[in-house]
């Protein structure tokens, strides 16, 4: 499986492309995590991505997770809700230049790029990423209005 994992860096280059805030996701900064699937030419990948994703909802609403699914140059909130993203501008953002491969990305809170995988990642696996971050962990020990 390739998987890039951009998470955990301690010096930010804002000049480096794989740590620049996705512009065309700015309406999700500092308020949730995004994770985008790109569809494979037969969606096999993307549908079981998805599926599994949305096996537990809890976990997304609980991680302030949006899921969007690009196939082709079209765009739909998989989980949450989200105004239209324009898919060709998300495509070139993420580096996903192929419109028939599978590929995920996962936005942080910041608007960075915090993984992307070229097979789909497992709910434990993503989870485990997500609570990893230190805005996660910040948010977990938040005392419950």
């Amino acid at each position: 499986m390739s998987k890039t994992l951009l998470y955990g860096a301690t010096k930010v280059d804002e000049t480096n492309a794989a740590y620049a805030a996705i512009e065309s996701l700015s309406q999700f900064q500092w308020k949730n995590r995004v994770l985008v699937i790109f569809s494979d030419s037969d969606n096999s990948r993307a549908a079981r991505q998805e599926n599994q994703l949305l096996a537990d909802r809890l976990a997304l609403e609980e991680r302030d997770m949006i899921v969007l699914k690009v196939s082709g140059n079209a765009l739909r909130a998989v989980f949450g809700a989200a105004e239209p993203v324009d898919a060709g501008a998300l495509r070139e953002a993420l580096d996903v230049s192929d419109a028939g491969t599978f590929h995920a990305a996962l936005i942080g809170k910041d608007g960075t790029v915090k993984l992307k995988v070229s097979e789909p990642v497992s709910n434990g696996e993503l989870f485990a990423i997500i609570d990893s971050m230190p805005m996660r962990a910040a948010e977990s020990t938040k005392p419950e209005n």
